[in-house]
């Protein structure tokens, strides 16, 4: 475990005992001394890299360009760009052995002014490392970490920066940030992926034949994302001429699939529901969608509620936003006519979570491995439903639960204490529920992620859950009034 300086970054004690080959150092991407600067540009786009190695092979490489060659050397310089790469490129390479430190490399950055380094073994050139990407490595905030994420695209290093998630939020849990901080640096780690990702997948099989947006449920599409994290996303896309839409539909569906296995490879599993856009009932055209949400809102039963609840928490995380915000202007047509047992459900379905406590106001727990514990995740779930019931029936746009609590409180739903007895409620039970599962995770546990074992209490946090508790009930007695008389 690393020691931290500061709650904005942190200075991993390993950094110094790493080596060159602990990094996952980028694939050379080379082109021929003849090329034009203009062609050698195109393909940098083409392939996201700031680094172009210039030679006949890897095994003779002459010189390399970057994005400031370009802007220093032709664009400053008014140079055309049908010029050989040969004439403008940078020549004086400077390459470290594998098994060398990163201190040593960074040394040798500094002493030599150079970005990047050839990393060489032997006569064989493996790959290239940046000043930027060591120098991550070394400050790992999560501002760093998240930037870190930003620059990789190789699924093993994808699956490295996921599995370092736990040891970071158990460090910036320990020094006092707050639980809704940390789950937006877990959802933009998350978010983050998977876009890397579907660039991945779409430079692999092509551009998409119509436009189309990747969107997010449940708990990402909250914003609320914890450790125990499975998939819950979807995909639209524009509506297509008819001949046209057996081969839009063809190519979602594969990249869908593409999308979900290697999320599913890094460690960001597939949903045992199987709600993934790879899931045909998933991937569909704004048209679709639209009926999707008229049926569901019509038909407004307790098991529609209960099954498409999570589609009122979408949020888009690549492609086009406006399809998915055509389609949030018709859910909220819909909305503003929607019979009143939609709500009454929705309500219903929030309402079959009772609180654990006893008659004589202790926690009651249930057995697991020989050990009392409770589930944190359920007592969650019924605030996220409850105020995702409010937000709908008062068409509060935003999809995160503290967000929506605070809107609510602005248009006079919630006073200004029933607002915070809600946030400090919530907050509480999210930050327990996150150090609960780093700590597991930590340990190698295999144990359940959401639930907490009572001896693991202090008497503060025991006295702490019983008043929550008794928040959460009468939040209950409140809904049961406002939405559910019938019941």
């Amino acid at each position: 475990m690393g020691k931290m300086e500061n709650t904005t970054g942190f200075i991993s004690d390993q950094f110094y005992s790493k080596q060159v080959r602990d990094l996952h150092f980028r694939h050379l991407r080379m082109a021929k001394p003849t090329s034009s600067v203009q062609e050698c540009a195109a393909q940098m786009a083409k392939e996201q890299v700031s680094c172009l190695f210039i030679g006949e092979s890897k095994e003779d490489i002459q010189g390399y360009i970057t994005d400031i060659t370009l802007r220093d050397k032709v664009l400053a310089k008014g140079l055309s760009v049908e010029k050989p790469v040969v004439e403008i490129m940078e020549s004086s390479m400077v390459s470290i052995h594998p098994e060398a430190s990163l201190v040593e490399a960074l040394m040798l950055m500094f002493q030599t002014k150079s970005r990047y380094l050839l990393v060489k073994q032997g006569d064989h050139f493996e790959g290239w490392i940046s000043r930027t990407k060591i120098l991550t490595e070394q400050s790992q905030g999560p501002f760093m970490f998240i930037q870190s994420v930003k620059e990789a695209r190789q699924i093993p290093e994808l699956r490295a920066k996921w599995q370092r998630m736990p040891e970071i939020i158990h460090l910036l849990l320990s020094r006092g940030m707050k639980a809704s901080i940390v789950n937006q640096i877990i959802t933009t780690v998350a978010d983050t992926i998977a876009q890397r990702v579907i660039e991945r997948v779409i430079k692999e099989i092509g551009p998409a034949p119509a436009k189309f947006v990747f969107f997010v449920l449940g708990s990402e599409g909250r914003g609320e994302l914890t450790l125990k994290t499975d998939q819950d996303n979807a995909i639209i896309y524009e509506d297509k001429a008819n001949e046209q839409r057996e081969k839009v539909r063809a190519y979602f569906l594969d990249f869908a699939t593409r999308v979900s296995t290697a999320l599913d490879q890094i460690g960001i599993v597939f949903c045992e529901g199987e709600l993934m856009a790879m899931n045909p009932k998933w991937t569909h055209s704004l048209s679709h969608w639209k009926r999707n949400y008229e049926t569901w809102i019509s038909d407004a039963s307790q098991e529609t509620a209960m099954n498409y609840a999570t589609f009122f928490d979408c949020r888009a995380i690549f492609g086009d936003e406006k399809l998915l915000n055509d389609l949030k202007r018709h859910m909220n047509q819909l909305l503003d006519k929607a019979p009143e047992r939609f709500f009454i459900n929705l309500g219903y379905n929030a309402l079959q979570y009772e609180p654990p406590l006893t008659f004589f106001r202790q926690i009651r727990t249930e057995k697991i491995d020989g050990e009392k514990q409770f589930n944190l995740k359920h007592a969650m779930r019924t605030m996220v439903d409850l105020a995702r019931v409010y937000a709908l029936k008062f068409q509060i746009q935003e999809t995160n639960t503290l967000e929506r609590l605070l809107k609510l409180k602005d248009r006079g739903v919630f006073s200004d204490a029933e607002c915070q007895e809600l946030i400090h409620a919530f907050s509480y039970l999210m930050a327990l529920r996150l150090e609960n599962q780093a700590e597991l995770l930590l340990a190698g546990s295999s144990k359940p992620l959401n639930w907490i074992r009572m001896e693991k209490l202090t008497k503060v946090q025991n006295v702490t859950l019983i008043e929550i508790f008794k928040v959460i009930r009468d939040f209950q007695a409140r809904m049961r009034i406002s939405f559910t008389k019938s019941l």
